[in-house]
Order: C-alpha cells, then sequence, then structure tokens
C-alpha cells in the first residue's frame, strides 16, 4: 500500500497534523507514518474517535484515530462547551478527574483538567491513580456537574482512553453522549482548544476521599458479625498493576477480613503491565501469578481487579481443592442471589426493590429476583444504563445491585458505575457467609443452580482490527440482520430481538413488536427451548463479541458434571452450525 493509494481526503487530515500548532513529537511522528507506513497512517486518520459504551479509547499515538493529547484536547473543550451550555445558570461548574495507571494517563488528566479551568471550570484532580468507581463517588460527593477518568480499562497496553460522567456520577448517556460529540465535531482545529490553564480552579483532592469512599462502602456490609467470626479467611489478591493496590486491601479490612495476600510483583502500578500479556481479569493467564499464590498458600478465593478497578476476577475451590475461575455471570448469580437472600432474611425487602442486569447476562438473576418478589429490569450493554435506572427510579424504588456478565458488579446506589473495590469486599463476605454453613462458594453456585436450573453462558470475541476489520464486522451484523437463521442446535428461533431497528420479531407469526430501548447494534436469537444466541460488535474494542446461553435442569449436586458437561457439547454444536470462529 503507498501514499498514493492512501484516500487523499485521510492524506489531507494527516498534513493539517504537521502544522506548528502539534508539538514537535506528534509531527515528526505523523510526517513518518506519511512517508513510511500508508496503512498504519490510514487506521490513525480515516475517522475520528468516538464515544462508545465505555466512551472514547483507543490506540495511544499521533492521529484523529488516536489517543493523544490533542484528540483529548478536542473532547475536553467540547466537553466544557457542553457544560457551559447545560449549566450555564450555575455560579460554579464542577468536574472531577481521576487516572488510572496506563502510559500516558497523568498527562492527559492534567491536560484535561488546564483546559476545563481555562474555561473557568473548577477542577477536582486526584493526587495520584484512583480506581473508576472512586471518581463516580468524588463526583456525586462534590456536587460536580461531570467527571473525567483517564482509562482504557482492561484493555492492552497500547490502548487509553477517556470516560465521561455526568452530574449523578453515571456515565453519559444519550442525548448527553451524542451532544457533546456533537460540541467536539464543531472543532475545527487545535487551535480552539484553551489548553492553557488556570491553575487557581484546580484543587488536588486524596485520603480524604479514599476514607469516605471506604467508610460508605463497609455501610453496605450484611454480615458484620460472620466477618468477623471469620476475619481470618485466607484471600489472594492481585491489582494487575492497576488501582486497585491501595483501595481493595483497604475495603478488605474494612470490612473485617485480616488475611490478604497480595502478588506484590503486581503491586506495581505500571501501564507496560510487564508481568502479564493482558491487564483483563476475564483472561485466565492474567490470573495465573494469583492463582499460584493461592495454590501454595492454600487460600480460600482469589481475586484480581483490572486496571482501573471496576472489575473483578473471582477463583474459587471446587469439590476436588483445585482452583477453577468464575465467569462474569456465575460471580454475579453469587452476588444477586446473596443481596437478594440477606435482604429478605433482614425483611428489608417492602416491594419497592429492583436489580438490574444487561441484555447478555444470565437470565438466572431474572429467576432469582422473581423468587424474592424483586423486580428485574433489563438495559443494553453497557453500566451507564444501568446508573440510568437507578437515576430515573431514584426516590421511588431502592436499587439493591446489578452486574453485567463482562465481570461488572455494583451494590448501593452510592457509586454509579462498576465497581470492583465493593465487590472485592463483598465476594470476601460470601465466602465467609458459605463458610459459616459450612459450605464452600462454588458448592453455595451448584446448590442456586439445582433450585433455579443450571444456566450455561459462553462468549466469542473475534478481533478485526483497523479500518478493513470495522467493514468486516458491519457485514457480519449486516448478514445476521438480514438472514437469520431458522433454527439453533435443533431447535425453531422464535424470536430475533433487533435492537438497532428497534423491533422483535416474532418468526413463527410474522408479528412485530417495538423494543422501547435505544438504537443499539445488537441481533438476538430466542429458540423454542429458551437458548439464546446474541451478536454485538464492542463498543470498546476491535471487535465482535458472540453470547450464547444454554439451560438445563440440574435435579441434583451429583449430576452437575454430568448436565454441565451436555450444555458444553450443545454450545459446542451451535458454534460449528453457525460457522463463528
Amino acid at each position: 500500500m503507498s501514499t498514493q493509494s492512501v484516500d487523499p481526503a485521510i492524506l489531507k487530515k494527516a498534513q493539517e497534523w504537521l502544522n506548528p500548532e502539534f508539538d514537535a513529537e506528534t509531527r515528526n511522528e505523523v510526517k513518518n507514518l506519511i512517508e513510511q507506513n500508508p496503512k498504519e497512517l490510514t487506521d490513525a486518520f480515516y475517522r475520528s474517535l468516538e464515544f462508545g459504551t465505555g466512551g472514547l479509547r483507543g490506540i495511544m499515538g499521533a492521529g484523529t484515530n488516536r489517543m493523544n493529547n490533542y484528540t483529548v484536547g478536542m473532547a475536553t473543550q467540547g466537553l466544557a462547551n457542553y457544560l457551559l451550555q447545560q449549566f450555564k445558570n450555575l455560579p460554579e461548574i464542577r468536574v472531577a478527574i481521576a487516572t488510572d495507571s496506563r502510559n500516558n494517563s497523568t498527562k492527559f488528566s492534567q491536560t484535561a483538567a488546564q483546559i476545563l479551568s481555562a474555561n473557568g471550570i473548577k477542577v477536582y484532580l486526584f493526587d495520584s491513580l484512583r480506581p473508576t468507581p472512586e471518581l463516580s463517588f468524588a463526583v456525586r460527593c462534590f456536587k460536580c456537574q461531570s467527571g473525567i477518568v483517564i482509562t482504557a480499562s482492561h484493555n492492552p497496553k497500547e490502548y487509553n482512553g477517556y470516560k465521561v460522567y455526568w452530574d449523578d456520577g453515571g456515565q453519559v448517556v444519550p442525548p448527553h453522549d451524542k451532544n457533546i460529540i456533537a460540541e467536539v465535531n464543531k472543532i475545527q482545529s487545535v487551535k480552539e482548544v484553551k489548553f492553557k490553564g488556570n491553575d487557581n480552579l484546580i484543587k488536588t483532592i486524596g485520603n480524604e476521599i479514599d476514607e469516605m469512599y471506604i467508610n460508605t462502602l463497609a455501610s453496605l456490609s450484611l454480615s458484620p458479625e460472620i466477618n468477623r467470626k471469620h476475619s481470618n479467611l485466607k484471600i489472594v489478591y492481585t491489582a494487575l498493576h492497576g488501582t486497585g493496590v491501595k483501595l481493595v486491601p483497604m475495603a478488605l479490612k474494612k470490612f473485617g477480613f485480616a488475611n490478604v495476600n497480595s502478588v506484590k510483583e503486581q503491586d506495581v502500578s505500571d501501564g507496560n503491565f510487564p508481568t502479564i500479556f493482558s491487564p483483563n481479569p476475564e483472561e485466565a493467564s492474567a490470573l495465573k501469578m494469583a492463582l499460584d499464590l493461592a495454590q501454595k498458600i492454600d487460600a480460600e478465593i482469589v481475586m484480581a481487579t483490572d486496571p482501573d478497578a471496576d472489575r473483578v476476577g473471582l477463583g474459587v475451590k471446587d469439590d476436588t481443592g483445585k482452583f477453577i475461575l468464575l465467569n462474569g455471570n456465575q460471580a454475579a448469580t453469587l452476588l444477586i442471589y446473596y443481596l437478594l437472600f440477606k435482604w429478605n432474611e433482614k425483611g428489608m425487602i417492602k416491594g419497592k426493590e429492583y436489580i438490574v442486569k444487561t441484555i447478555v447476562t444470565t437470565d438466572l438473576l431474572a429467576d432469582i429476583a422473581k423468587k424474592f418478589k424483586v423486580e428485574c429490569h433489563e438495559v443494553l450493554t453497557g453500566f451507564k444504563y444501568i446508573a440510568e435506572i437507578i437515576r430515573k427510579l431514584e426516590g421511588e424504588k431502592t436499587f439493591i445491585g446489578g452486574g453485567e456478565e463482562s465481570y461488572g458488579y455494583l451494590a448501593g446506589s452510592f457509586v454509579r458505575d462498576k465497581d470492583a473495590i465493593l465487590s472485592c469486599a463483598l465476594f470476601a463476605e460470601i465466602a465467609a457467609w458459605a463458610k459459616e454453613q459450612n459450605k464452600s462458594l462454588y458448592q453455595l453456585l451448584i446448590e442456586i443452580y439445582v433450585e433455579f436450573g443450571l444456566y450455561k453462558e459462553h462468549l466469542i470475541s473475534l478481533t478485526k482490527k483497523g479500518k478493513e476489520g470495522a467493514e468486516e464486522i458491519k457485514a457480519m451484523m449486516v448478514n445476521f440482520r438480514s438472514n437469520p437463521p431458522k433454527t439453533i442446535g435443533g431447535s425453531k428461533v422464535t424470536l430475533v430481538h433487533d435492537y438497532e431497528m428497534r423491533i422483535t420479531t416474532n418468526l413463527q407469526t410474522g408479528k412485530t413488536t417495538p423494543i422501547e430501548f435505544p438504537k443499539s447494534d445488537v441481533i438476538q436469537l430466542i429458540t423454542e427451548d429458551k437458548t439464546r444466541i446474541s451478536v454485538r460488535p464492542s463498543g470498546t474494542e476491535p471487535k465482535i463479541k458472540f453470547y450464547f446461553g444454554v439451560r438445563g435442569e440440574l435435579k441434583s449436586v451429583g449430576e452437575y458434571k454430568q448436565v454441565i458437561a451436555k450444555l458444553d457439547e450443545k454450545i459446542k454444536g451451535i458454534v460449528e452450525e453457525l460457522k463463528i470462529g
């Protein structure tokens, strides 16, 4: 691929980055792309980064489609312009900013703080790296109108990102997300960005917020006396070089747990993530060092948080004493079951309580909620939609907890995003509660399956990088939308939920009904035997994801392995049938 083959519009956009308003390092990087790497040049400039389910996120480097000081600057100026419009009647507009351990995160957060303050906006800037959920808490604590956290969550080390929060402490949702982008798109040149800030409007915050946050989380403990009794529960925790390194041990201690063993090599906050291939607690390789330590010291539970500490991976012992990793649906099942059981036991369920799950998260959560006479709301993928429900129902109904299959969970409404700090403390509490009944977390999960049915989920993510990959993903979605299969796994497809068109089609009757959700590029197929297949492009990564959910009856604990094997075979057959992978 030569420069001559590059779209002239893309080349023109890249050449604009050779102008003096860009620093020398950026100009040199773009110059090298133009002269030596036209394919990478196209990927860097063929589009501008947009807010997806996780905000602004991309590979770091020069270009409109990259995370750098200028894309961060334009996003922040656009945000500032929007805040000044939306809150023009307030005497002071406030924004809190936090950052994770990734390379350039501190620089990007300082850039954002300077631009906001240059626009007359008060900034509360954390003194060092902090978890995403604490940023959400700070937005609410300081009565801010917005918040920013610089993070790419669990993405590989070359990524960084920029998540925007609204005045309720939740990530921006429609119409604010699109309106912010519209303001960003109005900025035609970085010359319009006010980079020179006002230090008098930037207030540094730190330990005092940590204490308030941890104390608030501790108020959500439902079994403090059991925690004290089992304070020596042997826990292994790893921060995976991220922001959980300080606050997870603090939270565990506050909840009453004294025997916390960290993976020392991974306590080091480092954006290169030197001990792991990927800082994603969904991947078994990320937890290897923690699992090795757990086996060595005979621990009872293993937990790992991603770089910005909003997701947590969980390891438990099976009936042979070997550690296995639970997936996000299984962990969410344990959490929701425990919360509802304890709320019911304490007489706290009054008829106005609810939980929330996403459309690709296990239906077992809805079954559990039904048993305890608690409403279950379903939302699009992305925790911001869970926060949106909490906001809508605030003052009318009580949020108990919620979760999504991608390892994000929340209890209570003090924070409005998934919270791995709280989740780690609660999972330790659930382990102590199970131990009090002479059970392990593994045994507790299987007993839940016996009561409600054995739900088995599986996820396949296909990575398709660059402009060509984006076009391939788009073509795959068009094919599923226009030619849905008639049968899956020998069972007729009865319903097709098209969240982009916002229509559900009954394939047996031909009848269509509207979907009362915002538009989202997701297709769901439901069969007669309640198998559920969901297909969606990731909003934060160059991936298309396939979610599989099947169910079987489990009559006794002893039949677990036999039934799970049958469900695994069923999923394998469906994957082959749909030619995925």
